[in-house]
């Protein structure tokens, strides 16, 4: 007996084993075609026609907002100030204020501190009297006045208009060369020799040398007021720029020449130099505008005593000396400057 119940109780339990899988395969197989059938009837939804109800887009558009009145708009604009519900202002509560409040106060209050300690910082690191860079080009340029539209300079002798205002530019230009002005505040120094001051103190203010306006001649405007307009005969003011420790020459003055960049030399005529057609180098170097507080650039004036009327002139003049450049194709004024020039009857 023990034999045939252990050969039944092995086929009960393989007939056990077999009916969970077979169930679980049709499940499966089951399930595969149901989303096969799914998918299948999702292409036959896409292949049909739009019906007229799809193809009315008015409905999708969004509808208007209802036009509010002027009072539930003010009572709108009064709920969001103070809310008296929920005891918020602008929609936050107190709290939230002051939370945000405190924020931003300690976030600006940070960066307003960090903002101070870099330039505390940069401050201390520099010298006010001494750029610690500076990108300017040792070569020095030239200006020239007056420049009143552009460097253009064109008038009629007998039209006080038109002149006129080159003689105001030039007579404010030399205010502070006045003999008195200069006789007070700056000193005489010894000529052809740069004026060195290096042996003081870094803060110490350095002595200026003396630049009379009565040097210009001609050119000053005490005799003539008019610097030569009224005759036809103008004159016009050289000026090196200013480089802070330039010695410029290397011990030689650098004179100053003027010509004609194109057209007859002769219809330039001769020229005077006031008071001659050099920078004297007792002028040099300079220190800075904290240091050298009443210092007055030298300048050499040009009087066209005998121009050629009624010709449009072009006129150039250039610094000439050790070091100097007065040809550059990228920068027109160094070490030279270029104008137009036309003087009628």
């Amino acid at each position: 007996m023990e034999p045939n119940s252990t050969t039944g109780g092995a086929e009960e339990e393989l007939h056990e084993n077999l009916v969970p899988k077979a169930s679980t395969e049709g499940q499966r197989h089951g399930h595969r075609l149901a989303q096969a059938m799914e998918v299948e009837q999702e292409g036959l939804v896409e292949h049909q026609p739009l019906e007229q109800e799809d193809l009315d887009f008015e409905r999708w558009k969004p509808k208007p907002r209802p036009e509010r009145s002027l009072y539930e708009i003010v009572g709108a604009l009064k709920q969001y100030l103070w809310n008296p519900e929920t005891r918020e202002f602008m929609g936050r509560s107190g709290k939230s204020w002051s939370l945000i409040i405190f924020f931003y106060s300690a976030l600006y209050t940070f960066l307003a501190a960090m903002f101070a300690a870099c330039m505390c910082c940069l401050m201390w690191s520099i010298s006010p009297y001494k750029p610690t860079y500076n990108d300017r080009v040792m070569p020095p340029g030239m200006m020239m006045f007056p420049h009143a539209e552009g460097f253009d300079i064109a008038f009629n002798a007998s039209d006080r208009p038109s002149w006129m205002k080159y003689v105001k530019m030039l007579d404010a230009h030399l205010k502070p060369y006045d003999d008195a002005a200069q006789e007070e505040k700056n000193i005489q120094c010894q000529q052809d020799k740069y004026f060195m001051q290096d042996d003081k103190e870094e803060s110490a203010e350095r002595k200026a040398c003396q630049f009379k306006r009565s040097w210009l001649g001609e050119c000053s405007g005490i005799g003539d007021k008019h610097f030569g307009y009224s005759q036809g005969k103008p004159c016009i003011l050289l000026k090196m720029n200013r480089i802070l420790g330039y010695l410029p020459g290397k011990g030689t003055p650098v004179n100053v020449t003027c010509g004609l960049r194109k057209g007859d030399s002769g219809n330039l005529g001769e020229l005077e130099f006031y008071p001659k057609n050099i920078f004297n180098l007792m002028y040099y170097p300079y220190y800075g505008k904290q240091r050298h507080v009443n210092y007055t650039s030298p300048v050499v004036a040009v009087r066209f005593s005998s121009v050629q009327q009624d010709t449009h002139l072009h006129v150039q003049c250039k610094l000439n000396g050790k070091g100097i450049i007065n040809e550059s194709a990228t920068d027109r004024f160094l070490g030279s400057v270029s104008f137009t020039l036309e003087v009628g009857a």
